[in-house]
This record gives structure tokens, C-alpha cells and sequence, in this order.
């Protein structure tokens, strides 16, 4: 435990433990390294990770928080990309805990299975199991489903993923607590069910499911989609989503850790049973473009997903992100979850050790894995060969002749250039966790290659709606500054993630600046989905917000680049 910043925090630690038992209170830096070290960013210290394992030890912590003047940053599988539910390398003025809330994973389904009661720990694959016996999904399937993502998690950070129809992750309905100006706790109960007053009585029935049918409110018309699907297909000089956007920023929905989440409910969706992926190939980003208006104005419902990649993110991914899709294709994605969590402590137990560094278990990881052989489809090599720019397109099977049809005439045209085939089930699934290992893929190559690198740039980028230039071009300038880059993402959304390593010797802050400017100059929105975490400055809308959520700014103090101080100081 590092020396308190201020006399307030003398007596926290014997409180929490007092609450949680001494085993659930963490104080040593080897045993907070895994909490305290984000996926990609941030890192610093804490006075205590806490490991509640009930609702009301969380609210009971809240309270020892308040009365030491602490800042709290809840955390759950601690998987993010921006190092939002981490400290970071700000000035603080106060100290900090980490609340875990990975032992609180209670997982409530409601109104047959059409919706669900999620708490603060449970996972989006946790979530994804147990509503598969019912013919459901939720939100997520593949990405933050398979490294062990929580489902408050991307409420919180406005999740979007490759799920066209359903939006970004967003409800209305949810039971938090806000600490006011005055430094008084408000549990605000917006879930829909009657639970009482009293708040440890309130949170201890929520955590064991006790309520009666008629405490709770309707579920919504059930559905494979959301009204998003007709915003995506407006052709506007505005992106379709992200991170600011005041539409899907409501309470916890979008609150990037400014509050205290006990749960939210989420409707859940018709499993689709028959599906049917097409692999496209163009060396025109243009044609691609141009198939995505089609779709977009086509009288048909919109395809479930449309995941775009380059050639070369397929070679990365191939190369670098190979332990991720082996792991998924011959193991699972419960495996996978394991095996991020063993090498997240690894990786902490290894960064304290003379000679080693933080990244030593990717680097076995990669070795290992890069002597396993792995058959990848013919056709999908063929085109990885022949075509630089990919798409990856799932629809209904009830879609799956009408897409065809409009493919073949698509590319019969001729002012369009490429080809396509249909996906047979092994290929449907390579291409997949192709398209899921390129998201890790730089990120490794970042870490193989330390010697020549100075740092990982990356952006989560939601391009205007209306953009046909959307495949970005680098001034040589900045261009000659990168060892690597990686482009993929959400392809009718026009949300890309743009994933680059920067050269030794570059300056990765002035070079994120000068990138960044040149998107926004374009109309595009950043970040689009992982949300600010500690590389991204949050907009005056956003830091706007954040205050009115949390006046005190005793919640995730300096997330977005804002101040880290008490009262907004």
C-alpha cells in the first residue's frame, strides 16, 4: 500500500476490511498489479483494490469512501481498450480505490427471457450462455462477449459492436447510486421493479432475484433490432454513433464510470437460428462503398453485420492475433476468457520481476502459438491473395437468395470491380475469428517488436454517414512515423477502429494530435464506441455531463482527460 495522499484515508483500509474480510482487501502491489494495469493503458497506484461479494457490501464500501474523501473507479473485467477502469498518470488529489466487482455476477431473466437483470460483474458471455437455451441473444455476441466483457461495462461505455441492427449498447433502466454536491449517497432505482426503500433491504432482494411478477414493468415489443437500423440508413453529414452523441447518453447509459452501477436491464434478442455470411473482395474501396448504399437503400432489412478488414489486417491476424483464433475455433470462447484472465496475472507477476517487463506472456503466447499449425480455408486464402480491401457480410437465411441476386448483380455491373462467394460452415467461422483476432493483432505486434516501437496509436473512429472517402490516406509525413498500421470495423456504421505503432523516437502524444485533427476535419467523431478511457479528451458536451452525474468528481476521477481533482478543481 502506497502512503495516503491525504489524513482523510488513514482508517479506510481497517473499514473495508471490516465490510469484506482482509482476504478481499488488497494492498500490496503485487496483488492490485492485475487491477490497476489496464488492457492497453493506464496505470498507477491505489490505497486498496476492493473485492466486495454483495450488493450491500458495494453500497457499505460507497459510504467508507465518502467519509475519507477517496475516489472510486468501478471496475469489472477490467477488458477495455482506453484505460478507462484504471488510474492513469494524472495529478490527483486524493486517493484512490479500485471496487472489483467481479464477484457480484448475478444474472436475472425476466419476462421469458425477453429481457435481463444484470449486475455489476456479470459477463456478456455469462449472458450469452444462459440465454442460448431460451433461443436468445444479448446485445454482443463475439468481441467483448469473448475476452470476458460485462454487460454494465457496455452500458456504461456505449458499446456498439458489429451488431447492425441493434445500435450501440443503451437502457433506460437501471440501479445506481450518485453522491450529490453536498457529499450525501442517492440510490436511484430506475430498473422498473418495485424493491422497496430501505437500501440494504432493496439491493440484498435484487441481488437474490425476490420480487413477485407484478413489481415489475412491461417488457418492449420484442424484435431482432432497435430503431437504429433507420438512423443508419439516413445518409447524413453525421456519424451514425459514438461516444458523445446525446442520444444514447442516459444515467448509466453512457456514463463512463461517473456513477456507482448495481444493475441494469437489457432487452434481449431472437437468437437467429439460420444464418448466411458472404466473403467480399474489391481492390476499389469505392465499389465497397457503393455495395453499402445498396444495402442501405435496399427495401429489406438491414444485414445482421458488415465487418470490413484489409488484406492486410488478415495477415496480422494471422500472424499476431493467432493464439485468439485458434483458441476460439478449437476451444471456446469459455477458454479464451480463461486465457486472457492467466495472462492479464502473468503479465503482473512478471512486470515485478528484475529483467522482465509487462508483456512477457505475450510474447510466450506468441512463440507457443506460432508453432501450431492451422489450416485456413482455401477460398479465404484465394481472396486474401487476390483482393485488398474485404467484407464480411451476415444476413438471415431467409435473406440469403435475395443477397445473392443483389450481389451477382452488383458486381455484373460494369463500373464495379470484384467478387464473392458464400460462406460454407467452416468458412463462416474462420472468417469470423479472423476478423476478431485482427482487434489484438496490433497490439501484439506492438509488443514483438518494443525494440524499434515507441508506442501504440490507436483510434476508434465514427466517420461521417455520408462519406464516401471513408478509407483513410495518411500524409507521407505522418505516414514514415508508423512501423505498422491496421484498418478495420463496423462497416455499415462506418465506424472503424484504426490501430497503428509508431516508430522509436516518435512522439505517440503529437502524432495521436495531428491524426485526430485531420479526422475531425473531415466531420468524423472520436472516439465512436470504446469511450475515453485515458487517451481520448472528452468534448465540453461530454465533460458537461460527466459533472452533472458526478458533482464532486469523486467517481473515476480524470476519465477523458478531464480534471482529476475534487469538485471539478
Amino acid at each position: 500500500m502506497h502512503a495516503p495522499r491525504n489524513p482523510r484515508s488513514s482508517g479506510a483500509v481497517r473499514a473495508f476490511t471490516e465490510i469484506m474480510g482482509r482476504g478481499h482487501v488488497l494492498t500490496s502491489a503485487r496483488a492490485t498489479a492485475p487491477y490497476t494495469t489496464g488492457d492497453r493503458f493506464g496505470t498507477g497506484e491505489v490505497l486498496a483494490v476492493l473485492r466486495p461479494g454483495s450488493l450491500v457490501d458495494m453500497w457499505r464500501a460507497l459510504q467508507v469512501c465518502v467519509d475519507h474523501d477517496l475516489i472510486v473507479i468501478t471496475q469489472a473485467a477490467n477488458t477495455g481498450l482506453t484505460g478507462g477502469s484504471v488510474p492513469g498518470d494524472q495529478d490527483y488529489d486524493r486517493d484512490i480505490v479500485i471496487l472489483s466487482t467481479r464477484r457480484i455476477d448475478q444474472i436475472h431473466l425476466i419476462h421469458d427471457a425477453r429481457e435481463a437483470i444484470s449486475l455489476p460483474g456479470a459477463t456478456l458471455f455469462a449472458l450469452e450462455e444462459m440465454l442460448a437455451p431460451h433461443g436468445r441473444e444479448p446485445h454482443s455476441v463475439i468481441g467483448s462477449t469473448s475476452i470476458g466483457a460485462s454487460v454494465v461495462g457496455g452500458i456504461a461505455n456505449n458499446s456498439g459492436g458489429t451488431q447492425l441492427r441493434k445500435g450501440p449498447a443503451y437502457t433506460e433502466q437501471a440501479l445506481f447510486a450518485r453522491v450529490d454536491e453536498q457529499g450525501q449517497i442517492h440510490l436511484v432505482n430506475h430498473l422498473g421493479i418495485d424493491l422497496g426503500t430501505d437500501p440494504t433491504h432493496l439491493l440484498d432482494r435484487l441481488q437474490r432475484g425476490q420480487w413477485e411478477a407484478a413489481d415489475v414493468t412491461p417488457p418492449p415489443p420484442d424484435s431482432t433490432g432497435t430503431a437504429y437500423a433507420d438512423h443508419v440508413r439516413e445518409l447524413a453529414d453525421t456519424p451514425a454513433r459514438f461516444n458523445a452523441d446525446p442520444t444514447f447518453l442516459h444515467e448509466a447509459s453512457g456514463c463512463a464510470g461517473k456513477l456507482m452501477v448495481f444493475a441494469v436491464r437489457t432487452r434481449t434478442f431472437p437468437l437467429e437460428q439460420d444464418k448466411a455470411t458472404f466473403y467480399i473482395g474489391t481492390h476499389r474501396p469505392a465499389d465497397l462503398e457503393a455495395l453499402r448504399r445498396t444495402f442501405l437503400a435496399a427495401d429489406a432489412p438491414l444485414p445482421i453485420s458488415g465487418e470490413y478488414l484489409s488484406a492486410h489486417a488478415v495477415d496480422l491476424a494471422l500472424t499476431y492475433g493467432k493464439d485468439t483464433y485458434v483458441s476460439l475455433k478449437h476451444a471456446g470462447s469459455r477458454t479464451l476468457v480463461r486465457m486472457f484472465a492467466l495472462k492479464s496475472w502473468a503479465n503482473g507477476v512478471f512486470a515485478k520481476l528484475p529483467g522482465m517487463g509487462p508483456s512477457v506472456a505475450d510474447a510466450i503466447s506468441q512463440k507457443l502459438f506460432s508453432l501450431v499449425p492451422e489450416k485456413i480455408p482455401p477460398r479465404l486464402v484465394g481472396f486474401r491473395d487476390r483482393y485488398a480491401h474485404h467484407l464480411l457480410l451476415v444476413v438471415s437465411g431467409s435473406q440469403r437468395e435475395a443477397t445473392a441476386r443483389l450481389l451477382e448483380e452488383f458486381f455484373a455491373a460494369p463500373e464495379h470491380e470484384g467478387a464473392f462467394f458464400e460462406c460454407d460452415a467452416e468458412e463462416a467461422e474462420s472468417a469470423t475469428l479472423i476478423r476478431f483476432g485482427v482487434a489484438s493483432a496490433a497490439s501484439r505486434c506492438f509488443v514483438m517488436h518494443r525494440a524499434e516501437a515507441s508506442a501504440m496509436v490507436t483510434f476508434d473512429v465514427a466517420l461521417r454517414r455520408d462519406d464516401e472517402d471513408w478509407l483513410e490516406h495518411l500524409p507521407a509525413h505522418l505516414a514514415d512515423q508508423l512501423l505498422e498500421s491496421v484498418y478495420f470495423g463496423h462497416f455499415f456504421c462506418h465506424v472503424l477502429h484504426q490501430d497503428h505503432v509508431a516508430k522509436k523516437g516518435v512522439d505517440p502524444v503529437a502524432l495521436k494530435k495531428e491524426m485526430t485533427a485531420l479526422l475531425e476535419s473531415r466531420g468524423a467523431a472520436v472516439p465512436a464506441e470504446h469511450n475515453y478511457g485515458r487517451i481520448y479528451p472528452a468534448p465540453a458536451s461530454m465533460v458537461e455531463h460527466f459533472r452533472r452525474l458526478d458533482p464532486l468528481n469523486m467517481f473515476n476521477a480524470g476519465v477523458g482527460e478531464t480534471s482529476p481533482r475534487k469538485g471539478w478543481a
